[in-house]
């Protein structure tokens, strides 16, 4: 399926508009500006730190679980299927889809809260998004002649924008990615991508834990229950488990092409043909129609009050929050035990978000061992005289 949106994407004078980067490149190489990010994003270590990361369920209960990685190269895949659809530029849609969680810290969305009421304590905030352009502009030092990635100005505003809007007032250090304009559609579908994507892994790995049923999810969720049902009568003699995930993929195209095809009424309905009447729209124009939304947010609800709040993932969140908010304090209290290179930014960036920076940046396994790490060197201490 394809419905053509061309003019409507990051082509031609736009994209040699929103190619721009801070630092000169070098000549071009055969590549896109937007495959050169792609590259710079995936060779990147914060890329590669997110196979260490929690999506779900933490690397230690099973190999076969989602990570961050593996859950951002299932957006990929679901962003670029959708931009392809559209006409939209394709590459552009990959990279935001590669880089749209490199800003996450460690232990999943529980780590993100703990940092975030670390933060708060100290009159700041903690933003995934805000940490991955830090990330990209500041953090990866990968290049002789600049800090940063050097990512065009088309991925670092999708970075910022692809899931929700800023306000110019409140963040002027931002003024830069059209912050009272609507982002190209290129970066409005990574959101949905992202919740599609996760909605379908979620389900599986669900499943795949033993936490959730096959005939309770197919019951609660009515997408899921159509999908299972035209599965069924095409293999009437398969395993469940089977129907199963083939229902999962079914729910994932239908939700696809929804998408797509909503999407694309949207824009007609608005006249825009262009970039530049995209970004003038009241509102952002890629949706799923309103049936599909509320399909899939009966899944989502579905998930946290069966999956996500479960007592064994509870416990999880709760030592996840306790390792996060013990070292943060212990390294805003003692800011000499961070390394070198981090206690070198307090003066300008205050230990508070030096040390977020710090946990930010962790896998699951190197925060625990810090952690073990921090209670042996505390176990030891000498004791106070009297």
């Amino acid at each position: 399926m394809s419905l053509n949106l061309h003019g409507c994407g990051v082509f031609g004078a736009e994209e040699q508009r929103l190619a721009r980067r801070v630092f000169p490149a070098p000549a071009g190489d055969g590549r896109s500006p937007f495959e050169r990010d792609r590259d710079r994003v995936v060779q990147s270590r914060a890329f590669r730190r997110l196979a260490g990361k929690t999506q779900v369920f933490t690397s230690r209960a099973s190999d076969h679980f989602r990570s961050r990685l593996t859950h951002t190269i299932e957006v990929a895949q679901v962003a670029r299927q959708i931009a392809a659809a559209l006409g939209l530029n394709a590459d552009l849609a990959e990279t935001l889809a590669l880089v749209h969680d490199i800003g996450h810290p460690p232990f999943g969305h529980a780590g993100e809260r703990a940092l975030d009421r670390c933060l708060r304590r100290h009159g700041l905030s903690f933003d995934h998004n805000l940490h991955a352009l830090r990330i990209v502009e500041h953090f990866e030092q990968r290049y002789a002649g600049h800090r940063g990635l050097n990512l065009t100005l088309a991925t670092r505003e999708g970075i910022i924008k692809h899931s929700r809007d800023y306000d110019v007032a409140q963040h002027p250090e931002l003024a830069e990615y059209f912050l009272d304009q609507r982002p190209p559609l290129e970066a409005q579908i990574i959101d949905l991508a992202d919740e599609i994507a996760y909605l379908t892994a979620d389900l599986d790995d669900g499943v795949e834990s033993g936490l959730l049923e096959i005939d309770h999810a197919v019951g609660h969720v009515r997408i899921l229950r159509r999908s299972f049902e035209a599965v069924r009568r095409a293999h009437p003699a398969a395993e469940d488990k089977y129907v199963f995930h083939d229902a999962l993929q079914t729910m994932q195209k239908t939700l696809v092409l929804d998408l797509v095809r909503q999407t694309a009424e949207n824009v007609r309905a608005s006249a825009a043909t262009t970039l530049a009447e995209i970004r003038a729209l009241p509102m952002r124009v890629a949706r799923l129609s309103p049936q599909a939304e509320e399909e899939r947010g009966e899944g989502k609800r579905y998930l946290f009050e069966t999956l996500y709040t479960c007592p064994l993932l509870e416990r999880e969140h709760a030592k996840a929050e306790a390792v996060v908010t013990e070292l943060f304090d212990l390294w805003v209290r003692e800011p000499e035990q961070l390394p070198g290179a981090y206690t070198e930014e307090i003066e300008a960036e205050g230990a508070p978000r030096v040390a977020a920076d710090y946990i930010a940046g962790m896998t699951d396994n190197f925060i625990l061992q810090q952690y073990e790490d921090a209670r042996e060197c505390s176990d030891h201490a000498e004791p106070a005289r009297e």
